[in-house]
């Protein structure tokens, strides 16, 4: 027997339910509510780092705002939000930007830490949380650059 569903109507209907990030007529950027939420989730995080014994020596600067910036329009960007943060930065080159830095795998857990804090105060669905949570435990481990204590 013949099966009329095919691959397209299986993507449309994935996407009306939420789970590939995508909605119709919108981004992931929009779909969790644009530059606010990941203005509160910047806020949330460096709330934690800013007391942080391991990493609030990572930052240069002792106003952590300028970092918090940072870290919100390089989100916003990356979920398809506003490309503020090429504008003003070029490409993000992650690695390269954090390589004067020694991140361990301590380092990683505490930023996972605090960033587990600001996700969860942010209060999304559950899809939407877990799309967001992977990218950024793939991020702090794509960060790593030595084992040494």
């Amino acid at each position: 027997m013949a099966n009329n569903f095919d691959d397209a109507d299986r993507v449309e209907t994935v996407r009306i339910r939420g789970l590939s990030g995508e909605a119709t007529g919108g981004n992931f950027y929009k779909l969790v509510g644009g530059s606010e939420t990941f203005k509160k989730l910047a806020a949330k995080f460096y709330e934690g780092v800013a007391s942080d014994p391991l990493l609030k020596p990572m930052y240069p600067e002792e106003d952590l705002g300028p970092a918090q910036l940072r870290l919100q329009l390089f989100l916003e960007q990356y979920w398809g939000g506003p490309a503020t943060y090429q504008e003003l930065r070029g490409h993000p080159r992650l690695r390269m930007r954090h390589s004067d830095f020694k991140i361990n795998p301590a380092a990683r857990e505490r930023w996972l830490l605090h960033m587990r804090a600001a996700v969860d105060s942010l209060s999304l669905p559950q899809t939407q949380e877990a799309e967001l949570w992977g990218y950024l435990d793939r991020a702090a481990t794509a960060m790593l650059n030595t084992f040494e204590d």
